[in-house]
């Protein structure tokens, strides 16, 4: 089990997670981290209160991501059709170029 050093307002965490996982868990915790000034602000001096901000933010950030509608308007199906048929055009110039065995 492999272990990793957090540190967030001046309090150092020693945290273990799998082997290889380490650059991923510090990765999360810089989420953490561009958030603390805001938090701790808010949290008016308590770090357990900081860390609830943090967490609130973070939270409204996936809901807003998992609830988010994505625009109707990203690839219109004329293009798609286009796109389809475009790989097709090119599937069949490639078959036709390929070597005989």
């Amino acid at each position: 089990m492999a272990q990793v050093t957090l540190s967030f307002g001046g309090r150092a965490h020693l945290v273990a997670c799998r082997e290889g996982e380490e650059e991923r868990v510090q990765q999360l915790a810089a989420m953490i981290e561009a958030r603390w000034p805001g938090a701790a602000r808010a949290g008016g001096g308590s770090y357990e209160r900081t860390f609830l901000y943090v967490g609130l933010m973070l939270a409204d950030a996936l809901d807003e991501a998992e609830n988010r509608p994505l625009p109707n308007d990203l690839v219109s199906e004329d293009e798609l059709a286009g796109i389809a048929a475009r790989l097709e055009s090119l599937a069949g110039t490639l078959e036709q170029s390929a070597p005989t065995p």
